[in-house]
């Protein structure tokens, strides 16, 4: 008797029930496909946030020492280098899949025309093979995506070529194609950059150039990497100020996430008289608008869940005056509150039940359409939003449905049978 009553109410207010299962679709779709982006969009908008640069500096530790207390940089501070032959240690740390592309950095200064100038010696491009087999592409043009070049880019083997900041190649009246002589030795422009920093007023040329000129084989002075952080929290800042004073577990879990200050303490490891510095400004530009983007996706998903649950408070409500004769009949006839309320309740369920299945495959179907349009590529299924989405579900029917329990609690027989 129960369920032929439900299935008759079903299909006698079809048109009520299509609107509540409606307004479930509308709500659990919009809350699926942003839970489904919120989880998997971390490392995605960190990659998109590469295109700012570096966000990691490896020095070498006197050098490091002199800048953070002088502001000394540059060639003459110290004779102290970090050696080329380390760099693709990078990639053998615990988060060496999170560094996605580092380059070399060798500075110094040539002379030009009888003039000092900057010079550094980096690798433009570089395609290298690493121990374990792995093929990996990366360099500096990987790192400077917002350099306007006129021209074209070092290739890795343009030992006699260079390319020179906008800056300098204006001040010497140089173009594309001119030749210029430094430390005796001739080299053709084959691109001036815009940086927008202080690049600008230097000559940018393969490693080994550099190398050869400034007499210092297998040295660098620094290394610049960019790699996928997860941001800072208290465990993090606590760590980035002296990794000793954590607890074994903390240590542990500090050690094991992608916390910027655990990967730079990973590339000192590994990296000789090395000292791993983050870019600031990077890095935390990064955890900002990452935190900022789960935020607002946050707020969607519950703004979304209120506004269902007060269409189909407004919907369930209805229904059931509508109904206020048929259920106080129920009642004159001994049904209890309870057990006209579970059917009520049944009633909206099992119709929330049909909505949110159709909106979660509908909220998949827009989660990609966002990878797709935002990132350029799919948003991989979480499979826990199912289990949200089904909690949200219940809770967003259960208080929809609070008016109309009220309504049929305080319903009077005599006064709904009378037509009052």
């Amino acid at each position: 008797m129960f369920w032929r009553m439900i299935i008759k109410t079903l299909i006698r207010q079809k048109s009520k029930m299509l609107m509540i299962a409606f307004t479930v679709v509308l709500g659990v779709s919009l809350s699926t496909a942003m839970m489904n982006v919120m989880l998997g969009v971390g490392d995605k908008v960190n990659r998109e946030l590469k295109v700012y640069g570096a966000n990691i500096t490896v020095r070498h530790k006197d050098a490091a020492l002199m800048s953070d207390l002088y502001g000394l940089e540059g060639q003459g501070v110290n004779d102290k280098f970090l050696y080329e032959d380390d760099v693709l240690k990078l990639k053998s740390i615990f988060w060496g899949f999170n560094i996605l592309d580092f380059s070399p950095m060798l500075e110094g200064k040539a002379l030009m025309n009888g003039v000092d100038v900057g010079i550094i010696g980096t690798w433009p491009e570089k395609h290298v093979v690493l121990p374990t087999g792995e093929e990996l592409n990366t360099g500096l043009k990987a790192l400077r995506t917002w350099w306007e070049v006129s021209g074209e880019w070092l290739g890795e083997s343009d030992d006699k070529s260079v390319m020179i900041g906008h800056i300098l190649a204006s001040q010497n009246k140089i173009n594309v194609g001119s030749k210029i002589t430094l430390n005796s030795e001739t080299f053709t422009v084959k691109g001036i950059f815009n940086d927008g920093g202080n690049f600008d007023n230097k000559i940018l040329m393969t490693l080994p150039t550099a190398q050869k000129l400034l007499n210092l084989p297998g040295k660098i002075s620094s290394i610049e990497v960019s790699a996928l952080t997860t941001p800072d929290n208290d465990l993090a800042r606590k760590a980035a100020q002296d990794p000793r004073s954590l607890s074994p577990d903390e240590y542990e879990t500090w050690y094991c996430t992608a916390y910027v200050s655990a990967i730079c303490h990973q590339i000192q490891e590994v990296i000789r008289d090395g000292v791993a510095k983050p870019v600031r400004q990077v890095a935390e530009s990064e955890g900002t608008i990452l935190n900022k983007t789960t935020l607002l996706m946050v707020l969607i998903t519950i703004l979304s869940s209120i506004g269902s649950a007060l269409a189909i408070s407004n919907l369930i409500t209805a229904s059931v005056i509508e109904r206020s004769q048929e259920l106080g009949l129920l009642k004159a006839l001994g049904a209890y509150n309870w057990q006209i309320v579970l059917l009520v309740l049944a009633e909206v369920m099992i119709t929330g039940l049909a909505g949110g299945i159709i909106g979660y495959f509908m909220g998949i179907g827009f989660a990609q359409i966002i990878g797709q349009t935002v990132f350029g590529s799919y948003i991989e299924i979480a499979r826990m939003v199912i289990l949200i989405v089904a909690v949200i579900l219940f809770f967003v029917t259960l208080i929809g449905s609070i008016p109309a329990i009220r309504y049929l609690t305080a319903l009077r027989p005599t006064e709904v049978l009378h037509g009052k």
